[in-house]
């Protein structure tokens, strides 16, 4: 029986990725519900601030690589695609704000650790 063992680093990535949920959907809810901004600006706002906590967090405590402007607009950039992508889908499919907040959560977690440990933090061979 084969026992399938998750990379070192995605357990801390979670720990984070709560956090930065947390973050994520406060900034959220607070422009789309109570400012009624709309879904596709309310999700790219929430997310510059949730993955900038993410990225600097991770960066320190969890990959223990130096944050560097290259990182930072690297890993920013490919999240800020998924963040507009899932924004989009949740205007032009007219989902519940609650629905938009559940998909790019759980697409960024599992996508955004990939890009992040391959990518962003990968080691350098040696």
């Amino acid at each position: 029986m084969a026992v399938c063992v998750l990379p070192k680093h995605f357990s801390i990535y979670v720990y984070i990725g709560v956090l930065n949920t947390l973050i994520h959907w406060g900034v959220f809810l607070t422009l789309h519900s109570v400012l009624s901004v709309g879904q596709l600006v309310s999700n790219v706002c929430a997310f510059a601030v949730a993955t900038t906590f993410s990225f600097y967090a991770n960066s320190r405590y969890n990959f223990k690589r130096a944050a560097s402007w290259a990182r930072y607009l690297s890993f920013i950039g490919f999240m800020a695609f998924l963040s507009l992508a899932i924004g989009w889908l949740g205007d032009e499919l007219a989902m519940p704000g609650i629905v938009t907040l559940f998909l790019f959560s759980g697409v960024s977690l599992v996508v955004g650790y990939f890009y992040a440990c391959y990518v962003v933090f990968r080691s350098t061979p040696t």
